[in-house]
């Protein structure tokens, strides 16, 4: 995977990062609240080849599942950023709309599929799931 870079909208928070793995939409309650529309776009990456520069806050939340999500935003300008998901050690959840080259972006699936509100339905091109799916039947990037 080439490296990627990324912001938040003012600059302050910058992060740089290899390894991608994957990623998809999420359209559950706490995904559709904290990102101000329908779904969020998440980005998976490897935590031991990503790093950030600047503050970065942390909202912490028990997901459905009882895990821990911890959303990573900027103080100043209110962006998210990342998240990480304790059920999930040693990946990060890179909000794909701060990443500074979009297309480095390549979504996998969709999760919380019940939960999408009518005016912003599932692309019918992913595989797509009514909850969060175990992790044996969530597909993966292949090499």
């Amino acid at each position: 995977m080439a490296s990627f870079t990324g912001a938040c909208l003012c600059g302050s928070v910058r992060y740089r990062g290899t390894d991608a793995e994957g990623g998809g939409y999420c359209y559950c309650d706490d995904c559709r609240r904290s990102s101000g529309t329908g779904h969020c776009s998440h980005m998976m990456a490897r935590e031991d080849t990503f790093s950030v520069e600047g503050d970065v806050r942390f909202f912490d939340k028990a997901a459905d599942s009882g895990n821990k999500v911890s959303r990573g935003f900027c103080p100043t300008c209110g962006s998210p950023v990342y998240s990480r998901n304790s059920g999930m050690p040693g990946t990060v959840f890179i909000r794909a709309s701060s990443l500074d080259q979009a297309d480095v972006f390549q979504p996998m699936m969709t999760v919380y599929a019940s939960r999408a509100p009518h005016w912003d339905r599932p692309l019918d091109s992913l595989p797509s799931f009514e909850e969060m799916p175990p992790p044996d039947d969530r597909p993966v990037m292949e090499a």
